[in-house]
């Protein structure tokens, strides 16, 4: 399994069909004091905000809300933020162009994984890839290519894991190892070149 990391447009939109919002175990109710603070289970519920796109955003927010039975307001914080985003697909040479254009116009990057649906590997490593794709959400692109499913040319330009930035590549890595090294390593990609720009 190969990922590459591209400078694509980060869509701010909607969280598509691919994009698991967290549960309602994963949010908060604060009580809050000048003393003291404490955190029980909080409702549950999905907030989006709008970005220049007009595309649904999620965010963190707070909101007070009831009174405690220690007499302090109970301050809800909702984390509506994904656990998992699934990796967009990417069908053709000309698709890959135009990510790659939209990131350099954006000035972002994009993580492609260079996969193959008969790979043991990529299958285990895909949702963990999709969960790191939730980490940078909605600031980082995650896509796909399964090598069978395209045109030799456009397979030729990958071969392994890349982080492109400005129509150029920037880092590699070559994933035939444990997944969680791999996830690690692309980890470790976005951050350097996140450091770097």
């Amino acid at each position: 399994m190969y990922a590459a990391a591209l400078s694509a447009s980060l869509d701010l939109g909607t969280p598509g069909p691919g994009v698991l919002p967290r549960g309602p175990s994963r949010d908060s109710i604060r009580s809050s004091s000048f003393a003291r603070s404490r955190t029980v289970p909080a409702a549950f519920g999905t907030v989006a905000g709008r970005s220049s796109l007009g595309r649904a955003v999620p965010r963190r927010i707070s909101a007070l809300g009831a009174v405690g039975q220690d007499g302090y307001a109970l301050k809800e914080e909702l984390d509506d933020s994904p656990v998992s985003v699934e990796l967009e697909p990417i069908g053709s040479e000309s698709q890959f162009d135009r990510v790659v254009a939209e990131a350099q116009q954006l000035e972002e990057s994009v993580i492609v994984v260079w996969m193959a649906s008969w790979c043991r590997k990529c299958i285990y490593l895909k949702p963990k890839l999709e969960k790191l794709a939730a980490d940078y959400y909605p600031r980082l692109r995650f896509y796909c290519v399964d090598v069978n499913k395209v045109p030799h040319k456009l397979v030729a330009r990958a071969g392994v894991t890349q982080l492109w930035k400005d129509s150029k590549k920037q880092a590699e890595l070559i994933g035939g190892h444990k997944a969680y090294l791999v996830v690690n390593e692309v980890r470790e990609m976005i951050e350097n070149e996140c450091s770097t720009a």
